[in-house]
């Protein structure tokens, strides 16, 4: 198996060349050269086996394959379970049980799994160098942290996230340094993509990245995918339709792929706050990217999602066989918080923005019929709700309970750099 560039002007790489990389050469994000078979899965496995089996085509060669049972045990040690809502059919895939109470903890700790095993030996640093709206930064930090021959640089836009995010992101130290920066996430994703793209910088810092860009946080994330459908299927004779909310469009791109795999998935709905890039083109209009808004679901506040080049190659630049294939729906930030108190208040159900705006979705299809009554659908929890207290309790008029491990990380003292929405700034930084 080799990996090419969505762009097409870059040499063809390994697996193990991919993931070291992070963006190809020529800027574009790096994909399979061929979709591999539809694989035989099996309910009943564990999660890790599940990701293993799923993986495999995509390791076939490469010197890390040997190793890929070990990195999936490392990486998916956590519970991804599928619980049913009080609403008729209808189900939450929780994926905030890791170590930052989010779904990216499963991709990060998988890519740090690799790149530990990549790095061994070597005698120069690599320095991951990550843009975060809030939930990636503290996985990837976490995921890294104490990792050796490894160092981590994340930006994160100062004061659009929650204030526990920023904690999170800013409190681990050690091999891990954290930039708060004067600007928007788009800013601080085109920061990391020129510093990515540097040739003269990477000579003197090698450089990876740790966001959806990179195939090793991707291909992880279908395996929670698979593990889900395999087991509904096995319990409830029924296929799984999802609606996934997103703003880099990373978790929902993995969902797509997982089902071309041929994981027993039905519909994949996507939904986004008031960043209206994708439901504008879903809805008829030119992909066109634009500086992002604030919202609620401060996770999802992209203007520019990255892998939407990816999801076009998959679907060989043909707009209209891309349309016909999903739904996008945008929901404002009243909605998102109506949703979060009324699904407390009617059934005890405490959601973060981020899945609130999925519910919403979800009733929205409910309501108009698109999603019939005898059908099974999943909305995806990308993140605890206790990570969001400013917002959540509020409107549902109770604290929600810490995890433990979010406690943990609550409790150390945080620190991050001031930065200015300049590559400049970035250079000077990675170069000190």
């Amino acid at each position: 198996m080799h990996f090419i560039s969505t762009r097409n002007n870059a040499p063809a790489a390994t697996l193990s060349q991919a993931i070291a990389a992070g963006l190809a050469p020529d800027g574009g994000l790096y994909v399979p050269q061929q979709m591999p078979a539809p694989r035989t899965l099996q309910a009943g496995a564990s999660l890790a086996d599940t990701a293993s089996t799923l993986l495999q085509p995509f390791f076939a060669g490469d010197g890390l394959e040997p190793e890929l049972p070990r990195i999936c045990a490392e990486a998916f040690d956590f519970p991804a379970p599928l619980r049913r809502l009080a609403t008729r059919n209808d189900h939450v895939l929780e994926l905030f049980h890791g170590p930052t109470a989010a779904f990216k903890d499963f991709g990060a700790r998988f890519l740090a799994a690799s790149l530990s095993r990549l790095r061994a030996g070597q005698a120069r640093p690599l320095t991951i160098v990550v843009a975060t709206s809030g939930d990636t930064g503290a996985a990837v930090a976490a995921a890294f942290h104490g990792q050796p021959g490894l160092q981590v640089v994340v930006l994160y836009p100062d004061g659009r996230v929650s204030p526990r995010q920023a904690h999170q992101l800013g409190c681990l130290g050690g091999n891990i340094r954290t930039l708060r920066v004067a600007g928007s996430f788009d800013d601080c994703q085109a920061m990391v993509k020129q510093a990515l793209n540097d040739a003269d910088l990477q000579a003197r810092v090698p450089l990876s990245s740790a966001n959806s860009i990179s195939l090793g946080r991707l291909l992880p994330q279908m395996a929670y995918y698979a593990h889900a459908a395999l087991a509904h299927q096995a319990a409830q004779d029924a296929l799984l339709n999802v609606v996934v909310p997103t703003g880099n469009l990373g978790n929902a791109m993995a969902a797509v792929m997982a089902r071309a795999l041929g994981v027993p998935l039905g519909r994949i709905v996507l939904a986004t706050n008031a960043n209206r890039v994708l439901p504008d083109y879903f809805g008829g209009g030119p992909y066109q990217a634009r500086a992002s808004v604030a919202t609620l679901a401060n996770a999802m506040d992209v203007g520019a999602p990255s892998n939407f080049e990816r999801l076009r190659w998959l679907y060989a630049g043909d707009d209209a066989v891309l349309r016909a294939q999903f739904v996008a729906r945008a929901v404002d930030d009243e909605a998102i918080a109506d949703t979060i108190a009324a699904r407390h208040r009617r059934h005890g159900e405490v959601l973060c923005p981020h899945t609130a705006t999925a519910v919403r979705v979800l009733e929205q299809l409910r309501a108009s019929g698109e999603a019939a009554a005898h059908e099974h659908w999943a909305v995806v929890a990308t993140a605890h709700p206790a990570k969001f207290e400013a917002v959540v309790e509020p409107l549902i008029g109770c604290e929600v309970p810490v995890p433990p491990a979010l406690a943990e990380l609550l409790r150390r003292p945080a620190h991050a750099e001031p930065c200015t929405p300049e590559y400049a700034a970035l250079r000077d930084t990675l170069l000190r």
